[in-house]
């Protein structure tokens, strides 16, 4: 009775269920184990939106000292945050990241001076900084400023026509100031026609794009600040002659940067490669895609960064300073001398063929500068591909903070697809209409087979 009842086909049956429940389960089992232990994930998106920028696992996997992210908001709303901040959490075992829920516990929150949900707080040691929203630029940019002690200033020279941070016209620079506040950079328009003087507390000097000429005792400012160990970033457009606001030459501060290594040459430069027009760009916006080893270039691979109305610069070696080249134009690009025409043309037999240099890097012991033969490349386009990280770049390059030189977070990519009529209407017959009617078709075929 027993044999037989092992032997039956029903018990057979019933053991090879068992067994599958078993090994599934198990299977199941051992893969939540693995996911658990660790913590993998694939990003398929095409521009890596949900993959932590270069900057970020540099800063966060290069902490010396214990940071804890803390999240406060209602427990259903934890797994929002869980996505970004998790990532944080993973990169380095000096990073924790906390949940609390303000209802929960009141005096966690009323000790932290938490008054709203969704708050982000960062601290390190004694440093206390608030992440200002849920995104990846702005909780790398409050881990930035608990790491940095003291204060440091950017200063934005006015006075001869520059572009300053208090500048918010199409080609201004009010763009910049929230971008260096988040790297912990503090911003300040000065006037060296009024005090002759760079103050102590300038880290960096911006120079943006002088329309008219210094004068004698506004670039001895310059000078002894810079040579005494400061930091200065010179921004120079070509000096056209034509239009309603033409661009001063600017004797003596090209005179001034020549001592320090770097020709600003008296031309514009043009592309003619035609890559431009794919981003809608004319010819007289130099695309720039060839980037040298110096640090502040040197992770911008697969990066373009574009430069209107540029002049070109040359190399002056052989003196105290040492001038590097940062990037240069294609080779499809020309530099003429002809300025005062209105409309700028080629002349391949004469004018300087491609590839021009167009930012160049020079230092002298503590002393650094950086000079770009453009400055409406921070204005109307900042947000250009990296034409900010170079900014951003060049910036803690200047100041010294080679660490935080990187490509800085991306803004989500706008992929909407765009439909006419006609493809909104195949579309529409083609889901509602034909695909239904197939399948009922072959209903119907596989019934009449049937009968």
């Amino acid at each position: 009775m027993t044999n037989n009842w092992l032997k039956a086909r029903q018990t057979r049956y019933s053991a090879y269920v068992l067994a599958y429940i078993v090994i599934v389960l198990g299977a199941l089992g051992l893969a939540n184990w693995l996911a658990n232990r660790h913590n993998k994930s694939i990003d398929t998106t095409a521009n890596k939106r949900f993959t932590l920028s270069d900057q970020t696992n540099k800063i966060v996997t290069g902490l010396k000292q214990d940071v804890r992210i803390t999240y406060y908001d209602k427990t259903e709303n934890f797994p929002r945050a869980k996505d970004l901040l998790d990532r944080y959490d993973s990169l380095s075992t000096n990073l924790r990241v906390d949940y609390v829920d303000p209802d929960k516990k009141p005096q966690v929150a009323r000790a932290a001076g938490i008054r709203n949900y969704g708050a982000i707080t960062i601290d390190a040691g004694p440093r206390h900084e608030e992440a200002k929203s849920l995104t990846e630029e702005e909780i790398t940019g409050a881990v930035i400023r608990t790491m940095k002690g003291g204060d440091r200033t950017v200063c934005a020279v006015s006075g001869s026509g520059e572009h300053t941070f208090d500048d918010t016209g199409r080609g201004g620079y009010a763009d910049l100031k929230p971008l260096l506040e988040r790297d912990n950079y503090k911003t300040r328009v000065i006037s060296l026609l009024e005090k002759p003087e760079v103050p102590k507390e300038c880290t960096v000097l911006l120079v943006g794009g002088p329309r008219f000429d210094y004068v004698q005792p506004v670039v001895n400012a310059i000078k002894t600040y810079v040579e005494g160990g400061g930091r200065a970033l010179f921004l120079l457009d070509a000096p056209l002659s034509a239009g309603k606001e033409p661009i001063a030459e600017n004797p003596l501060l090209t005179a001034q940067l020549a001592e320090w290594g770097v020709i600003a040459n008296k031309d514009l430069a043009l592309d003619t490669s035609g890559i431009g027009q794919i981003f809608g760009l004319s010819e007289v916006v130099l695309l720039v895609t060839s980037y040298e080893s110096h640090p502040i270039v040197r992770e911008m691979t697969r990066v373009s960064t574009g430069f209107p109305l540029a002049r070109t610069l040359d190399l002056k070696t052989g003196g105290k300073w040492t001038p590097e080249k940062l990037f240069s134009s294609s080779e499809n690009s020309f530099a003429t001398t002809n300025l005062s025409a209105k409309e700028i043309q080629i002349n391949p037999a004469k004018d300087k063929k491609g590839p021009l240099t167009l930012g160049v890097a020079s230092s002298s012991g503590s002393s650094r500068i950086v000079v770009v033969g453009s400055s409406s490349w921070l204005g109307s386009m900042l947000s250009f591909n990296g034409n900010r990280d170079l900014f951003l770049n060049m910036i803690n390059w200047l100041s010294s903070d080679e660490e935080l030189i990187s490509i800085r977070p991306k803004d989500p990519e706008d992929r909407r697809l765009a439909l006419n009529r006609r493809q909104m209407a195949m579309i529409f017959y083609t889901s509602v209409l034909l695909l239904p009617l197939a399948v009922i078709g072959a209903g119907i075929s596989m019934w009449w087979k049937r009968r």
